[in-house]
């Protein structure tokens, strides 16, 4: 099938107004995507999971993958929309796009807020540190501890895997994007930024003032070492659409073109290995 042609919306910047929003409006159906021709999709502009290349061209785990899906569902286009993290759950609930291919950790509070898809990648977490360490931080919970500052990114789950691990909300420092990271750490403002291992990897590639942390630990979250499942999201009423996804997700994840996507990105076999051993239900279980 004719893979879907891609056009490009302008970066949206959304409002306080748009953080208002508690309920979802009246998402488009599956349907009515399907006669309109195109679908709105989301990115938060994060390497390697779903981001906007200088040509206007969306790249990712989860844009490649998503691709291959509105192909399979007849939908030849997708706008694409990007966003600051913060603001994707808020924008699916004032249906400003129709999905968002960010690959957003699935968890319970989000559950409760939009809809998930069936895991399309697992990650791990990871510290960017100044270049040198020098504060010696090799863990989450080494912020619990000691009055070093942690940052994280606004919307981000490391806020509450921090609180669980009980580091002061003072000692925590919030940005509104990963392109503040690497000026964030260097300028001391805080002694290490917190994110899963693929963004710390990447950040670290782009300036020699920061590094990944090297002997990290995962973290240890009520006794079991922390793990991210991402998935599509989408408003609570885009049930049939999200049900579409589903079906072509699992069908593509049995073949050798998905895993070649994720492990193209950077993704490790450990993270392809794990991808199916949980499952949406599971994971927004409390």
């Amino acid at each position: 099938m004719k893979t879907p042609r891609i056009s490009f919306i302008s970066a949206l910047s959304l409002t306080a107004t748009a953080l208002l929003f508690s309920t979802s409006s009246n998402a488009a159906t599956l349907k009515e995507i399907q006669d309109k021709g195109y679908i709105r999709i989301a990115v938060a502009n994060e390497i390697p999971y779903g981001y906007m290349t200088p040509s206007n061209e969306a790249k990712g785990a989860g844009p490649d993958v998503a691709k291959l899906i509105m192909a399979k569902l007849g939908i030849k286009e997708i706008r694409w929309v990007t966003t600051n993290f913060g603001s994707l759950i808020p924008g699916l609930k004032a249906d400003r796009f129709d999905m968002v291919a960010a690959e957003m950790a699935i968890l319970p509070q989000r559950c409760t807020e939009v809809h998930f898809s069936e895991p399309n990648s697992s990650y791990g977490e990871g510290l960017l540190v100044a270049k040198g360490n020098p504060d010696n931080i090799h863990a989450y919970e080494d912020f619990s501890n000691n009055k070093l500052k942690v940052a994280i990114m606004a919307g981000a789950d490391q806020l509450e895997m921090m609180q669980a691990l009980k580091v002061d909300d003072s000692r925590m420092v919030t940005i509104a994007n990963n392109a503040d990271a690497i000026s964030t750490i260097s300028t001391g403002r805080a002694a290490a930024y917190a994110a899963t291992s693929l963004t710390v990897s990447e950040l670290a590639s782009k300036s020699d003032r920061v590094e990944a942390a090297t002997g990290f630990k995962d973290p240890i979250v009520n006794g079991n070492p922390v793990r991210s499942w991402g998935g599509f999201t989408f408003a609570q009423s885009s049930t049939d659409l999200r049900d579409a996804v589903n079906k072509e997700l699992l069908e593509l994840k049995k073949g050798e073109e998905w895993k070649n996507i994720l492990t193209g990105y950077g993704f490790s076999e450990t993270d392809v290995q794990e991808s199916p051993k949980r499952t949406t239900a599971q994971l927004c279980t409390k």
